[in-house]
């Protein structure tokens, strides 16, 4: 066998318990990994222990699991491609819609601004860079907790008074929820005047590797202005979204 399918194998062993961990398992045996892997066991043991001596894996008694050093590692990795691929993303969407586009993240009950692309043709001015913004009615807010739990969301907004923001700005806590649903059975969030009057978002999640909700991916306009073309710069945001989520990893579920 050659070093590459050698390699390839010690890969896929390492990758079979990331999946275990991902359907909530804690690891595996010899015997799980060779299961799910329909290899030979004797095979699938040598893998294991070389991943674990090249520190990939641990192992506590007869289970591996993945050391939490290349969990770490991965989750840098992830930050430093939300960044460099976020900007490209950001660029490309900006450019295709001809609008605003901005990356945010989730701090505490409010979303922050990691990333932008504003075409000088977007009317929009100022950087919002940094600022944080009230998560209930921000445009990344749907979409930063699309996938939370209810009670998630009921904690995040935890003795958050729903102070109003635009003329649409969510009541409560049970408004911001039938929102949301409204927006995954879309696919997408449409923030309508509800951060303030006159303008009009549109908003994906954006999974890692892991499959959780670490940014969304906006396009944010003058209400007259963007409204009208929803439907295509929706295509071009869910496109844009599946390959920044690509770049970091994440395998959409058949």
């Amino acid at each position: 066998m050659s070093k590459t399918s050698s390699m390839g194998r010690g890969i896929q062993a390492v990758l079979a318990v990331g999946a275990r961990h991902a359907a909530g398992l804690p690891g595996g045996s010899v015997a799980d990994i060779a299961a799910d892997l329909e290899r030979d066991r004797s095979q699938v043991s040598r893998n294991l222990r070389s991943a674990e001596h090249e520190g990939f894996l641990s192992r506590t008694s007869r289970t591996y699991a993945l050391d939490w050093s290349l969990l770490t590692d991965a989750q840098l990795l992830t930050e430093r491609r939300l960044q460099a691929d976020g900007g490209t993303a950001l660029d490309s969407l900006a450019s295709a819609v001809d609008e605003a586009c901005f990356l945010g993240v989730l701090h505490g009950d409010s979303t922050v601004t990691i990333g932008e692309s504003v075409p000088a043709s977007s009317n929009l001015v100022g950087s919002w860079l940094g600022r944080p913004y009230p998560a209930y009615c921000s445009d990344a807010g749907q979409a930063v907790l699309w996938e939370a739990s209810e009670a998630e969301v009921r904690t995040v907004f935890a003795g958050v008074d729903f102070v109003r923001h635009g003329p649409n700005t969510p009541t409560g806590i049970e408004d911001f929820l039938a929102r949301r649903e409204a927006a995954r059975e879309r696919g997408y969030s449409i923030v309508d005047e509800e951060a303030e009057p006159g303008l009009y978002s549109l908003a994906v999640p954006v999974r890692d590797f892991k499959g959780d909700v670490v940014a969304a991916l906006q396009i944010v306009g003058i209400k007259d202005r963007l409204e009208p073309k929803r439907d295509s710069c929706a295509a071009a945001l869910v496109a844009q979204g599946q390959w920044l989520e690509a770049r970091l990893g994440y395998r959409q579920q058949a």
